[in-house]
């Protein structure tokens, strides 16, 4: 049995005292905790930043978190006017605006082009395959979070417009397009990547360069920030994101979820996918039972990720003095979960109390439907 005496967990050698104070969960694990369900936790502040003329990217993918086989995600910001080139992947793209505002462009496979301006708290989702570009607007440009459906996705590892020109001979080029070699030797000779330019053209006047040209019926972008609560309380609450609301988003679930201070992200587990998480504002530890009984306790922060492996039971609490905000990410065209109070709710009184080994009246004590977010003082009268 796990000690809960901290003194057993003394250490008089060396110690990385500020790592430690930021997750003492980890230094002091609750009783509960019991053996290893894998890597839980990487942070963005860890990953090395690639930094460019108009911005920079960084990103934590399965390298960084071995048991993240299924999303992994980039960090990126782009100054006022900078490009994220032109280009396409092989995994599809979910995205959310941290600050400021972008210019967001793809190309469809029948020609017509969809083109849009999001910002802070809008989504954007490109199918892979298509090509597309983002474009830092307005005084300071943006900061976005990317999320791939491809757990090894990477970068680095991209399709470029500039490669794809500087690696085609320039007799084809010129067969392709009818630009003479001199004109081929103006192109990029390399990679441009992220790149400073000139500010756009308004939304308007982009939109009526492409005329017929322009995407109308498919939407592209979403503005998850300002939509109602899918679920809401005292305590916090919850705005869903998936296939059903976001037609394009076929690969890519989501929940934004706030947590007031001294309330919970309730007991629960997912049913269809493992859990990937961008943790956003405020402070909060969060617990994971696994399959062999395993369980960990991890302590996050603003600008973690957070990873729960498939259909692992798991809660989160704020421990802070503000509100916690963090994104809930799925590789599924549905965001599905399971509470256990529900579940609890749902037994008959025989059943329950075959199995919790405690009276019925406490057993009904608990919650009888789904919060998704439950203050820790919400408790019913008497229960203990």
């Amino acid at each position: 049995m796990m000690s809960n005496n901290k003194s057993d967990a003394s250490d008089p050698g060396p110690e990385n005292r500020p790592l430690l104070k930021e997750n003492p969960s980890s230094n002091h694990p609750p009783f509960t905790d019991r053996g290893n369900p894998g890597p839980l936790w990487y942070s963005f502040d860890l990953a090395p930043k690639r930094v460019q003329d108009g911005g920079w990217t960084h990103q934590v993918t399965q390298r960084e978190l071995p048991s993240s086989t299924e999303l992994a995600g980039v960090n990126m910001r782009l100054t006022s006017g900078s490009f994220r080139e032109l280009h396409w992947h092989k995994a599809d793209e979910w995205a959310i605006m941290l600050t400021g505002k972008a210019r967001v462009s793809l190309l469809q496979a029948d020609g017509k082009m969809f083109i849009d301006d999001v910002e802070e708290g809008d989504l954007w989702y490109f199918p892979a395959g298509l090509p597309h570009s983002i474009q830092g607007l307005g005084d300071d440009g943006c900061e976005f979070l990317l999320v791939f459906d491809q757990g090894d996705f990477s970068e680095d590892d991209t399709f470029l417009l500039s490669e794809f020109l500087a690696h085609t001979s320039p007799e084809l080029v010129e067969k392709n397009t009818s630009w003479s070699r001199e004109t081929y030797d103006q192109l990029p000779s390399k990679e441009l990547y992220i790149f400073p330019a000139p500010m756009p053209s308004s939304l308007e006047d982009d939109r009526q360069f492409l005329g017929k040209h322009l995407e109308t019926v498919n939407k592209y972008t979403f503005k998850m920030a300002a939509m109602a609560p899918t679920l809401s309380n005292d305590s916090g609450d919850a705005r869903v994101v998936d296939s059903k609301n976001f037609p394009v988003s076929k690969n890519i679930a989501a929940a934004m979820v706030r947590i007031k201070p001294g309330a919970m992200r309730e007991m629960h587990w997912h049913p269809n996918g493992s859990e990937w998480q961008y943790w956003m504002q405020g402070k909060g530890r969060m617990t994971v039972v696994a399959t062999g009984a395993t369980a960990r306790t991890v302590d996050f922060r603003a600008n973690d990720v957070g990873y729960v492996p498939t259909m692992s039971g798991h809660c989160i609490e704020n421990t802070g003095d503000e509100d916690i905000v963090f994104l809930e990410l799925f590789k599924a065209s549905s965001f599905e979960d399971i509470s256990l109070n529900q579940w609890i709710a749902r037994m008959p009184d025989r059943m329950a109390e075959a199995h919790l080994k405690i009276p019925v009246e406490k057993i009904r004590m608990a919650p009888q439907e789904r919060l998704a977010v439950l203050a820790l003082t919400d408790l019913a009268p008497g229960q203990d």
